[in-house]
């Protein structure tokens, strides 16, 4: 629903708009004059002014220029009677979005054109939007020269439409550079999605991707729109694309070589215009020698493959970004004096992380929790790295003298996953490991 401001000073033509724009379901404010048209605009804001140009005392030229300079964001369509049209022009000069000329053919006409322009105001919305989004984006590099390779291939493709297939381990920040890709492309006004392919049953999947149709299967009881669907006009981001079974890679394949589709349960094919980014911690090149993944489908994804570094290649990262983690743990925990160490910043990027970002955010925030003064040691962070022996501190007990690391490790995934109240990813995020390690752990130790 819109919010339409109508003026015109024929009480029957205003009446007409109003209803007719009503009808479609807008809320429509009427004024008689200029005047009183200006003065609900600075009481109230509108998302579309349609006004007659030729009314007593000030005129709809006027009032354009006004509305532009009370509320940029609204769009003004125009009246004008017919040999008139010069001055109608004009008033889209000032930033009118088009012109109707009096008298008006058919309600059909005005709906179709406050449709338009209330279309226009809602991608220039979302532009603005994207934009602000791609500004609050955290960097990619911190300045270690060993990024700046990757940062500058990933603002080439971004100016494409090429596939990107995203390489590296887990926590390297593979989802942050395809938003960055997104927000750095043609398509940042539209729709990022992003869909953790590891993360979701394999029956539900195909469902997820493609969208199903009412009564396709058991438990279907609406339509629904998948994420290929929805991402029309914008990104679509498969993380752990490795984890999709051959069957399911084939239907990928078919949508990304003909951009053509269908709903699960149906024989009507829908367009996709989407770009697409994939990203793996998996050797794609070995699972295809295994005839795990096709290598139609490889080719197709990896157009423009970028590997994702390590903290450990690129160490100089690691101080700025643990400052810039540490910020965000002490807004969480209300700790506002909580700082990190010189000390504490060499041994970090000193430290090998195995599970990346993630684990360094994990490790940081435990570390905060535990500690007593304003300022984080050396020691503090780096044996907060072991999740299983924080869990221990936590539930108020040393590790016993017969447990082994196995025995801390699987005591670790117990609690977290009941912190967490079994929730796969969300446990992963804790532990500072990426999602298949942890459902490998989960089968190893029989929690599955």
């Amino acid at each position: 629903m819109a919010r339409v401001l109508v003026v015109d000073d024929e009480e029957g033509v205003r009446g007409f708009l109003a209803e007719a724009l009503e009808d479609e379901g807008h809320a429509v404010s009427q004024a008689p004059d200029a005047r009183a048209a200006f003065a609900l605009l600075r009481r109230q804001g509108f998302d579309l002014l349609i006004t007659d140009l030729r009314m007593p005392g000030m005129d709809g030229l006027e009032l354009v220029r006004l509305a532009r300079a009370e509320q940029p964001e609204m769009e003004t369509i125009v009246l004008t009677a017919h040999g008139s049209v010069e001055t109608a022009v004009e008033a889209m000069r000032l930033g009118a979005f088009d012109y109707l000329q009096k008298p008006i053919g058919s309600p059909a006409q005005l709906r179709l054109l406050a449709a338009r322009a209330l279309e226009r105001r809602a991608l220039l919305a979302l532009r603005d939007t994207s934009v602000r989004a791609a500004a609050e984006l955290p960097p990619l590099g911190y300045g270690d020269p060993a990024m700046a390779p990757v940062v500058e291939a990933l603002r080439r493709v971004s100016r494409t439409n090429a596939s990107v297939l995203l390489l590296g381990e887990s926590g390297t920040g593979k989802e942050l550079a395809a938003r960055t890709v997104h927000a750095w492309s043609a398509r940042a006004a539209g729709p990022f999605l992003a869909l953790n392919c590891a993360a979701i049953a394999e029956g539900v999947l195909e469902s997820e991707l493609f969208g199903h149709e009412k009564g396709a299967f058991t438990g279907a009881l609406a339509t629904r729109r998948g994420r290929i669907e929805l991402a029309d006009g914008g990104t679509l981001f498969l993380d752990e694309i490795a984890e999709l079974k051959v069957e399911l890679q084939a239907k990928l394949l078919r949508v990304i070589q003909e951009r053509q589709f269908e709903r699960v349960g149906s024989s009507r094919t829908l367009e996709a215009d989407v770009r697409w980014v994939a990203a793996t911690n998996r050797d794609l090149e070995a699972m295809i020698a295994e005839g795990r993944f096709r290598e139609d489908l490889y080719h197709r994804l990896a157009v423009f493959p970028v590997r994702m570094l390590p903290l450990r290649e690129r160490r100089l990262d690691v101080p700025p970004l643990a400052r810039t983690l540490l910020e965000r743990v002490r807004r969480e925990l209300g700790r506002p004096e909580l700082a990190l160490s010189p000390q504490a910043a060499a041994a970090l990027a000193e430290a090998d992380w195995p599970g990346n970002v993630r684990q360094l955010a994990n490790a940081l925030e435990r570390a905060a929790i535990l500690a007593d003064g304003p300022e984080l040691q050396a020691a503090d962070v780096l044996s907060a790295r072991a999740p299983g022996a924080v869990a221990g501190a936590r539930a108020g007990r040393p590790p016993r003298a017969s447990e082994t690391l196995s025995d801390v490790e699987r005591d670790a995934i117990v609690r977290a996953l009941a912190e967490t109240n079994g929730n796969r990813r969300r446990t992963a995020e804790r532990l500072g490991i990426g999602l298949r390690t942890l459902y490998d752990k989960l089968s190893r130790y029989g929690l599955s």
